[in-house]
């Protein structure tokens, strides 16, 4: 009995294995549906999806920097560059031999000495006995005309009381011919004396101008000859500059205006003044001068005329300024002539030779323009430009006539007008 039921129970099935299969199927169906629904809700997404719209970026007008020039009467300026060099310069030579017994003490290079002062003197002592002879041959000169004198006055008197009322037929009878010759006896000694005085008188060297001494070769004690060169010395009470200059600026200054006769009398003389600008102890110096002649001949390599400027009193310190020496190296600003309702325009603005960029109500033009003269820094227009005009003095990489253009000046109030808009006062104040 219990055999059996026990042979019963093991052919039964085991108890929760079709409910198990059943829950594995169903949650493998829910898992199918999420990923089914997943890529059906994408999909619809990127149907639904709108494209980004594209935003075309503004195109602004270039900036570009301009400056406003003025129409005026403008002074033209020649400048041009050249060394000092003195305007006297002289060799100290003796112009009598002998020892050398005194010498100024600022007989040597770079010392100043003023006018007839006395530069070195010779040994006078035979040029003084020189003196003493040549006073005594005047003297015995003058004896013998004195006695030839009275000896004629004889002879004319004798010749008197023996033939009253006639004359002699020979001059000698009354010893004429002795007096000329006495005569000329006298003047002779006479020159012998003067140019014994002046050979001593140039004993005594000096110069008639405060000089600045440049070389010296003497010293005391020694023999110097005649012609022998003493040291070179050139005077301080001016010095000048030669400035080459081309053909076409002499237009600009009356450099060639020399005075001209005209009924017994010369016409004044326009002074042409100039600016002698130069870097010397340290700093930038200027000195006055004043245009007085060309050199009178164009230069065949460069073909350039030579103007002489000239500084009076190059040595005058007066205000810390150095002097100007002979040598230096300066630049010359001559005063020129003025031109008449002109416009500068600088010349980093200048294009193509003749042209300027014009701005005016947004829009820039090219203009071509009348030169009438050009220096280093400015073009000066006579022609072509209205006064106040508006020009480009910044670059671009490409220009067309009339194209539209942004100034500085546009630019800050465009930027207002943005900062205006975003930061409005009454928002900003309730806020």
């Amino acid at each position: 009995m219990t055999k059996g039921k026990t042979e019963k129970r093991g052919f039964n099935k085991p108890p929760g294995r079709a409910k198990t299969v059943r829950g594995g199927w169903v949650q493998g169906l829910i898992a199918v549906i999420v990923v089914v629904l997943g890529v059906l809700g994408a999909y619809v997404l990127i149907k639904m999806r709108k494209p980004p719209q594209r935003t075309e970026p503004e195109k602004r007008p270039p900036l570009v920097e301009v400056e406003r020039l003025q129409m005026r009467d403008i002074q033209m300026v020649v400048s041009g560059y050249g060394a000092a060099s003195p305007k006297v310069e002289v060799e100290i030579v003796p112009e009598v031999p002998g020892k050398v017994v005194n010498v100024h003490p600022q007989l040597k290079t770079g010392g100043l000495i003023r006018a007839e002062e006395q530069i070195l003197q010779i040994d006078p002592r035979d040029y003084k006995l020189a003196v003493q002879q040549a006073n005594a041959a005047v003297a015995e000169a003058q004896v013998k005309l004195d006695t030839e004198t009275a000896e004629a006055q004889v002879a004319r008197k004798e010749w008197e009381e023996l033939h009253p009322n006639t004359e002699p037929n020979s001059p000698l009878v009354l010893r004429l011919p002795q007096i000329r010759r006495a005569e000329a006896a006298l003047e002779s000694a006479k020159a012998q004396l003067a140019l014994a005085m002046l050979k001593l008188e140039r004993t005594s060297l000096s110069l008639p101008f405060d000089a600045l001494v440049i070389t010296e070769r003497v010293d005391l004690g020694q023999y110097v000859v005649v012609g022998q060169s003493l040291g070179v010395a050139y005077g301080i009470e001016s010095v000048e500059i030669e400035v080459p200059l081309e053909d076409n600026e002499l237009a600009w200054f009356d450099v060639f205006g020399s005075p001209v006769a005209f009924n017994g009398s010369k016409p004044p003389v326009k002074r042409i003044t100039a600016q002698v600008k130069a870097d010397f102890a340290g700093s930038e110096h200027i000195w006055e001068g004043r245009v007085v002649r060309t050199t009178g001949q164009v230069d065949k390599t460069s073909r350039m005329v030579t103007v002489v400027i000239e500084v009076a009193n190059p040595f005058d310190t007066s205000g810390g300024r150095p002097p100007l020496l002979s040598g230096v190296f300066a630049e010359v600003l001559i005063e020129g002539n003025i031109l008449k309702n002109a416009i500068a325009v600088p010349r980093d603005a200048i294009r193509e030779g003749n042209r300027v960029w014009v701005v005016n109500e947004g829009r820039l033009h090219i203009r071509t323009l009348e030169i009438a003269r050009a220096d280093k820094d400015f073009a000066y227009i006579t022609s072509g430009l209205d006064d106040g005009a508006e020009i480009v003095v910044s670059s671009l990489d490409a220009v067309v006539d009339g194209m539209a253009v942004r100034t500085q000046a546009d630019s800050i109030t465009e930027d207002k007008q943005i900062t205006g808009d975003n930061n409005e006062p009454g928002e900003t104040e309730a806020n």
